[in-house]
């Protein structure tokens, strides 16, 4: 195995699922602009997630779509020329 190649500055960060509002906490090295206020009453560093465990469908086992940038419209309208019309 290589020597030195893995991060050493770990911390708990808050990781919320914006979907649904579901938080958890873990370790990470992921560099945020952002901080919030755990149930501890500490303050994490905040990185906020499109989909996690509690909203993946694989996981829930429900179907839902989650397009929270409009990716579907943006394809949708960039194939329309070649696929005809884009349907809804």
């Amino acid at each position: 195995m290589k020597k030195d190649i893995h991060p050493k500055d770990y911390r708990l960060v808050v990781f919320k699922d914006m979907s649904n509002d579901y938080s958890f906490v873990s370790r990470s090295t992921i560099k945020t602009k952002e901080n919030i206020v755990w149930e501890d009453g500490k303050e994490y560093p905040l990185v906020k997630l499109e989909i996690s465990h509690t909203s993946h469908p694989f996981y829930t086992g429900k179907m839902k779509l989650v397009d929270s940038a409009g990716r579907v419209d943006k394809f949708k309208t960039k194939y329309k020329s070649r696929y005809g019309q884009a349907s809804s």
